[in-house]
């Protein structure tokens, strides 16, 4: 399954590209992600743990997802790859292309899930997309 995502940030490329690869950045920039932990970095790869929390009713879930992230194309794009629980598992590719009024963003996500998962996955990343390309464009305009 692919998701594609294209949206402009009034911000230049280099800015939004050091705010991608900050795992930290990324609480609040995904509502499920609840704590980033175990940050490690070599060159312009960054690898961590990030728990994401679901709800059901009163019952909450944390999910713990190992994330690999690399720096691609001159800080052009940031590929991150996720290993989740349940034999999920998602890369998402972030392409930055500079503009006159600030950044072109692709965000393109490609997931794989067992077949009784997929449907919440896909819902999930969806969701989750379109709140960071929210999130991200505002928090460029903030700063």
């Amino acid at each position: 399954m692919e998701l594609v995502h294209t949206f402009t940030v009034a911000a230049p490329a280099a800015r939004i590209y050091a705010h991608l690869m900050d795992p930290r950045s990324y609480l609040g920039l995904s509502p499920l992600l609840v704590e980033v932990r175990d940050i490690h970095r070599a060159d312009d790869t960054v690898s961590y743990v990030a728990v994401e929390r679901f709800t059901f009713g009163p019952f909450h879930w944390n999910n713990p997802i190992r994330v690999t992230m690399t720096g691609e194309a001159l800080g052009r794009a940031v590929v991150s790859a996720v290993r989740s629980p349940g034999f999920v598992t998602l890369t998402s590719r972030v392409v930055l292309s500079p503009q006159v009024s600030g950044t072109l963003v692709v965000e393109t996500i490609r997931l794989a899930a067992p077949a009784p998962l997929r449907r919440f996955v896909v819902g999930q990343a969806r969701s989750v997309q379109l709140h960071r390309a929210s999130e991200l464009t505002r928090r460029m305009a903030a700063a």
